[in-house]
């Protein structure tokens, strides 16, 4: 209730910082760099990084410091790992589907996503975006043939520096709201063949953490993410 009566309320405000935010926020393009390949020695791991500009590493200059790069160097310590990315900035759960659909056919053990942002801001609404994600857990796990498919949490948005008051509160509202539906999807969802987790990455979201558009992750913050990732892929690989 909080939320749509926010969004009558404070509409001429939202609008105008939203504004002002898209044209005085630097536009960071994604990082140079491999987006598929293998690594390491061991069992072999099939991975697919799936989403948007955050999987996609904006807010670095290189891939090898992204998500993708710092989380397959972290898997490759046990593991062969042959991996994937296949994200873009400004892409919704609906945008992540229609590439999924569009790219080569391909079988992976382990899939991340990071998706969202762009649903808060887009005002997703609620049965769009957790029909969405049950479309893509779908596809993941029935087409590509994984075993796990993780979903990263939205990050706090009430918390990004770019943003300001009341849009930063508003926008993390929101992002709470879309998050309890996609944990509600992932601790209730069941499928013959593949699991669905929740992945809530605790990282400071401070200075040395945030890229300099206030808005993406920095080096620290994809450290942590890769980190975090990493153990709970071992970890549900162990109790598999």
């Amino acid at each position: 209730m909080l939320y749509p009566l926010s969004t009558l309320a404070l509409a001429p405000v939202l609008i105008g910082q939203g504004s002002y935010v898209r044209k005085v926020t630097p536009r960071l393009p994604e990082p140079e760099g491999e987006r598929c390949g293998t690594l390491g020695e061991g069992p072999q791991l099939r991975l697919l990084i799936l989403g948007d500009s955050a999987a996609a590493g904006v807010g670095v200059s290189h891939q090898q410091d992204a998500l993708a790069g710092q989380l397959v160097r972290e898997l490759a310590r046990d593991h062969c790992v042959s991996w994937n990315l296949l994200a873009e900035t400004g892409r919704t759960a609906a945008g992540v589907i229609e590439a999924l659909k569009a790219a080569p056919k391909a079988h992976y053990d382990v899939v991340l996503v990071s998706v969202g942002v762009n649903d808060v801001t887009g005002r997703t609404r609620n049965g769009q975006w957790v029909s969405a994600l049950k479309e893509l857990s779908d596809r993941l796990i029935n087409s590509t043939g994984a075993t796990f498919v993780l979903f990263t949490a939205i990050p706090p948005m009430h918390l990004f520096p770019a943003l300001p008051q009341p849009l930063r509160w508003y926008l993390g509202l929101r992002a709470k709201q879309l998050n309890t539906l996609m944990k509600g999807l992932c601790d209730t969802g069941s499928f013959e063949k593949g699991r669905l987790e929740y992945l809530c990455v605790s990282f400071p979201l401070e200075h040395g953490y945030m890229a300099s558009d206030g808005f993406h992750p920095g080096l620290d913050a994809y450290r942590v993410w890769a980190e975090h990732s990493a153990a709970s892929i071992r970890k549900l690989a162990q109790n598999q």
